[in-house]
């Protein structure tokens, strides 16, 4: 038996998340794209020249650039009228291609995008929060980055246009948090399992993600 697919058996063995060892391929996300319309094929090279582009920058600038192209690139709405459906998780393919996405979905690109440029995944957490909204407490999505574990994460939001330290966003209170790597209370340190087990939403997204050659 060749040692990748012994690896990939343990693995699976052990409940841990196969998918971490796909990697970012250009050539199929742009392959995957021009089957679909001429239209997403120009949306992915946009992405694939942001992803080269950020992968020569530091990390900082390189959370600024992402953050920018994905808010700028999608409009707000709701899963219900872009979907169709009440809760969808759009790829960065498919939220391009729409040119529509809800806070999932613009938290989702941003993940997968700065994973392709080289950010370990475990500087990034996709965080569920209650966000205060005129005067209101609502469920919402953002991305958030560490420099180093115990670091004060770096929130990228559709909320807002900047990135900005967790301590300057006290409307965002966090529930729970996950990476392709693991779940967490909060943003806690002490995992609560594998996240592809536990969250079905996200195991489909990334292997969907995985196919569209991002991830």
């Amino acid at each position: 038996m060749k040692l990748r697919a012994l690896i990939a058996r343990i693995a699976v063995l052990c409940m841990l998340p196969v998918m971490a060892w796909a990697a970012y391929d250009a050539t199929r996300v742009l392959d995957v794209a021009a089957s679909r319309s001429n239209k997403v094929l120009e949306q992915a090279r946009d992405l694939v020249a942001l992803i080269e582009r950020a992968a020569r920058l530091d990390e900082p600038a390189r959370l600024v650039a992402v953050n920018q192209f994905f808010n700028q690139r999608i409009a707000f709405h709701e899963d219900a009228e872009t979907w169709g459906v009440p809760d969808y998780w759009a790829s960065p393919l498919e939220s391009l291609e729409r040119r529509a996405g809800d806070c999932e979905d613009y938290a989702i690109a941003k993940y997968f995008a700065l994973a392709a440029s080289g950010v370990p995944v475990s500087r990034l957490r996709m965080v569920y929060v209650r966000a205060r909204l005129a005067g209101q407490s609502q469920a919402h999505m953002v991305l958030a980055y560490y420099a180093e574990p115990n670091a004060e994460p770096e929130i990228l939001d559709n909320l807002r246009p900047e990135v900005l330290p967790a301590s300057r966003r006290p409307d965002l209170t966090p529930v729970f948090s996950f990476n392709t790597d693991g779940l967490w209370q909060g943003v806690g340190a002490q995992s609560q399992g594998d996240p592809l087990a536990r969250l079905s939403l996200w195991r489909d997204l990334v292997a969907k993600v995985r196919a569209e050659g991002l991830f």
